[in-house]
C-alpha cells in the first residue's frame, strides 16, 4: 500500500474504502496479499455481474489471444465484432422484439451517454436535456451536466448548462413528479424549452438505490411521446440482469429511442460500451462520433461469450429467486434493528439499506470489510450500503455475505428485536 498512498493521486476512492492489496479473485470471492478471503458484494461497481474470471470467458479470450486475434482495430471490420453483433441481436434483441442500430461511442459508460447527449440535441435541433434528481451519468462535462450530485458537479469547475432537473419518482412523496414535469413542459412562463431529451435510470445508484416505479417509467415514456422528445434509457449500471431482466425498463414495458450500456457488458470486466439507437434516428455523420478505443476486440469476445447465461431462460428465473432472498433477509434486517431506522431500497440484485442514522451505513460497510465482505455505499450522504452481488453467485455464498451483513449491523447496534 505504500507506493499507492505515495504516488497515486489523491482522488482515488475505492482504495480508501478497502485498505488491503489484492491479488487475486475467482467468482464471487478476492484475496489479498495477506491471503485474506473475501466474499465481493460490490462486483466492480456493477462492471462484474457474472463475478470474476468467468471461466468460458476467459477460456474464449485466452484462445483470441494466443491465435494472434485482432486487439486493436478503432471501428474497422473485424471477425470479433461480427460475431458479437450477430449474438446481441439474435439473442438480446430479436427476442425481445427490439429494431436498434448499435453504436460503439468509446469504452466506457460516460462516452456512451456522451452519445446519446450529442445525438438527441442533433435529430432534434433543441439544446436542453431533463435530468431527474440525483441522477448519475457519468464524469465528463455532457454526462456530468446531467448528473445531481452536488460533489462531482463541482469538480467540473465550470458551470454545467443547457439541462433542466425535474424530480425523480417519489422525490417527494405527495407529489406527482409526471404533473410537475408536464406542467413546465405546458406552461409558456416556465422557462423550460421543450428538450431535445429525456435521459433517465430505471434504478438510480450511485443516487441512492432509487427504484422508479413501472407506472412512472410508462409516463415518463408517455411525455416523450406527447412532445415529441427523444427517451434515453441509462441502463449502465442497472442493465446486464442487474435488476432481475437483461434491460432495467423490460418490466415497464417502454421502448427507448436510445439506451446506453457499459459496464458488466463484456462480461469480463474489460472496458466496452455500447449506445443503441432506434434506426430512424441514427444520424450521425461517419466519424461525427468516435474514439481511439472503440473497438476493444478483446471486449467482444468475452461480451459475445456472456450472453451465452442469457440464452437459458432459467438464468433469469434464478436471480429473480435469489433476489428475493436478498430482498426478504433485508427487510428482516430493518425489521430485527430499528435503530438503523432503514428502508429496504431497490430492485433485483441491485438493492441496500438507506439509514436516517448519519454515518451508519458507512460504518457498516467499513465492519463488513473487517469481517470479508465488501460492499459500498450510495446515495448523496452515503446513507446506502448496497448489495451488488454477482448475478451467478451460488445459494451458500450468498447467504454466507448475507450472514456477514447482520453480524457487521449486530456489532455496531444492540441485539436484534424478537417477537
Amino acid at each position: 500500500m505504500n507506493i499507492i498512498n505515495q504516488l497515486e493521486s489523491e482522488v482515488r476512492s475505492y482504495v480508501r474504502s478497502f485498505p488491503t492489496v489484492f491479488t487475486k479473485a475467482k467468482g464471487y470471492k478476492m484475496w489479498d496479499e495477506a491471503g485474506k478471503e473475501y466474499i465481493d458484494f460490490f462486483s466492480g461497481a456493477g462492471a462484474l455481474n457474472y463475478g470474476h474470471n468467468d471461466p468460458k470467458m476467459k477460456e474464449k479470450l485466452i484462445e483470441y489471444i494466443t491465435s494472434d486475434g485482432i486487439t486493436h482495430s478503432l471501428d474497422m471490420a473485424s471477425s470479433a465484432k461480427a460475431e458479437f453483433l450477430d449474438k446481441f441481436n439474435n439473442t438480446i434483441l430479436k427476442p425481445r422484439n427490439l429494431d436498434y442500430k448499435i453504436m460503439f461511442p468509446g469504452p466506457t459508460g460516460t462516452n456512451t451517454v456522451e452519445s446519446a447527449l450529442k445525438l438527441a440535441r442533433k435529430v432534434t435541433g433543441r439544446t436542453d436535456v431533463i435530468s431527474f434528481t440525483n441522477g448519475f451519468h457519468g464524469m465528463t462535462i455532457g454526462s456530468l451536466s446531467v448528473t445531481g450530485n452536488a460533489m462531482k458537479r463541482k469538480g467540473a469547475g465550470i458551470p454545467l448548462q443547457n439541462v433542466v432537473t425535474m424530480p425523480y419518482d417519489n422525490y417527494v412523496n405527495e407529489q406527482d413528479s409526471i404533473d410537475y414535469l408536464e406542467r413546465f413542459l405546458e406552461d409558456g412562463g416556465s422557462g423550460v424549452d421543450i428538450p431535445a431529451a429525456i435521459i433517465l435510470e430505471t434504478v438510480q445508484g450511485e443516487g441512492g438505490i432509487n427504484a422508479a416505479s413501472f407506472e412512472w417509467l410508462r409516463k415518463v415514456e408517455q411525455v416523450c411521446k406527447r412532445w415529441d422528445i427523444l427517451l434515453i434509457v441509462d441502463e449502465v449500471q442497472a442493465g446486464v440482469g442487474r435488476t432481475g431482466s437483461f434491460f432495467s425498463f423490460e418490466p415497464a414495458g417502454i421502448k427507448p429511442d436510445i439506451i446506453c450500456m457499459s459496464k458488466s457488458l463484456s462480461g469480463y470486466g474489460l472496458p466496452f460500451a455500447i449506445t443503441l439507437i432506434r434506426p430512424e434516428i441514427d444520424k450521425f455523420k461517419p466519424g461525427e462520433h468516435n474514439g481511439t478505443f472503440r473497438g476493444n476486440n478483446h471486449a467482444f469476445v468475452t461480451a459475445t461469450a456472456a450472453l451465452d447465461y442469457w440464452k437459458d431462460e432459467n438464468f433469469e428465473k434464478d436471480i429473480k429467486a435469489k433476489s428475493d432472498i436478498i430482498y426478504n433477509f433485508l427487510q428482516k434486517v430493518v425489521d430485527d434493528y430499528p435503530e438503523l431506522k432503514g428502508k429496504v431500497k431497490g430492485r433485483g440484485f441491485m438493492v441496500g439499506i438507506s439509514s436516517e442514522v448519519d454515518g451508519l451505513a458507512d460504518k457498516i460497510a467499513a465492519k463488513a470489510f473487517e469481517n470479508g465482505l465488501i460492499m459500498e455505499t450510495a446515495g448523496p450522504n452515503d446513507e446506502v450500503f448496497k448489495l451488488f452481488p454477482p448475478l451467478n453467485i451460488d445459494e451458500a455464498g450468498l447467504k454466507e455475505g448475507l450472514e456477514i451483513i447482520e453480524k457487521s449491523v449486530k456489532s455496531l447496534i444492540k441485539e436484534p428485536v424478537t417477537n
